[in-house]
């Protein structure tokens, strides 16, 4: 009997490694949590033009967005765990888990991480043409009426939204949130004057900050962008303990195997590593951090408790 467990299992180990050699045979799907526009979709697509050549196999966008990436989340963790099926998704993996409750999924159980593209700041930004020139003006609108500013988010739970609720916490003022499916849908709004503000990563604003689009007001990461230093950071403008980053990153569904998890982690950070993809990821707003499975690891280990501290003292809820 002992001899023929040892067997089976050898043949199981075998036939895994097999299987491991010829990953990938088909398309990898990568769903991404937000619409078509927004800052993770940019990503994206970036990435998986660089991945595709590297893996040989075309890695596939797929949009699922909605209830602060939970839509996703649901897709990725019912999905076979075989390599197959990824998830690309924002600073939002690590927030809504304590935004809703129930919570959709478990941060650490239900997915592995496989690498980190990059992180940024959030902007808050008006239409080119606002009356509203400064935060300074925005704070004192929303203080004289608090139902006049309507303001949007890619999403409930998203980075920028809470960077708009501490904003809202530190100045004691009142602004009616606007979640969207994505922050290409929010700045269509916004241009179309639907709000007066929108909260959003870099990466989905600074194209139109460029084109003279829209004005950025402030920004929320504890250093200024290189690109963006005629705008101030939120603690130059006096609002301190406001810091909050954006980052984007790759997971797969728990129980991937290893090596797939360690080939794709490869891949991704080789890919992170081409001058070309870093200036691409650049002129979207976002750093390159090419963080490994385990670096990946760590910060969702760290973020995880941070964003619930800010949401449970903040009393904030999902939409």
């Amino acid at each position: 009997m002992k001899q023929k467990i040892i067997g089976i299992c050898a043949l199981l180990c075998v036939s895994i490694g097999q299987a491991f050699a010829s990953y990938p045979e088909t398309p990898i799907n990568m769903v991404v949590s937000f619409a078509p526009g927004g800052a993770t979709d940019i990503t994206a697509r970036i990435l998986a033009q660089a991945m595709t050549k590297l893996v040989g196999q075309q890695m596939l966008v797929d949009n699922r967005p909605g209830a602060g990436g939970a839509v996703a989340a649901s897709i990725v963790k019912a999905a076979k765990p075989n390599g197959y099926t990824l998830m690309l998704t924002s600073s939002v993996y690590v927030v809504t888990p304590s935004l809703k409750k129930p919570s959709p999924y478990d941060p650490i159980k239900d997915f592995v991480p496989v690498c980190e593209i990059g992180d940024a700041p959030n902007v808050i930004v008006v239409k080119a043409d606002s009356p509203i020139k400064t935060l300074a003006d925005l704070i004192a609108v929303a203080r004289k009426d608090p139902n006049y500013v309507s303001y949007g988010s890619p999403g409930a739970g998203t980075t920028p939204h809470l960077a708009s609720e501490v904003l809202k916490i530190r100045e004691n003022i009142k602004m009616t949130h606007i979640p969207y499916k994505g922050a290409g849908p929010a700045m269509t709004d916004l241009l179309g004057g639907q709000i007066q503000v929108l909260f959003g990563s870099l990466a989905s604003v600074i194209s139109q900050i460029q084109a003279g689009q829209i004005r950025a007001l402030a920004q929320t990461g504890e250093q200024k962008w290189p690109e963006l230093l005629q705008v101030p950071t939120l603690a130059e403008l006096g609002i301190k303990d406001a810091v909050s980053n954006t980052f984007q990153a790759v997971f797969a569904p728990a129980g991937t195997p290893p090596e797939i998890v360690s080939y794709l982690s490869k891949q991704c950070v080789t890919a992170l590593k081409e001058p070309e993809v870093i200036e691409k990821l650049k002129q979207a707003g976002l750093a390159t951090t090419a963080l490994d499975s385990a670096g990946l690891r760590a910060r969702v280990a760290k973020e995880v408790p941070y964003w619930k501290d800010v949401i449970d003292k903040g009393g904030i809820k999902g939409d």
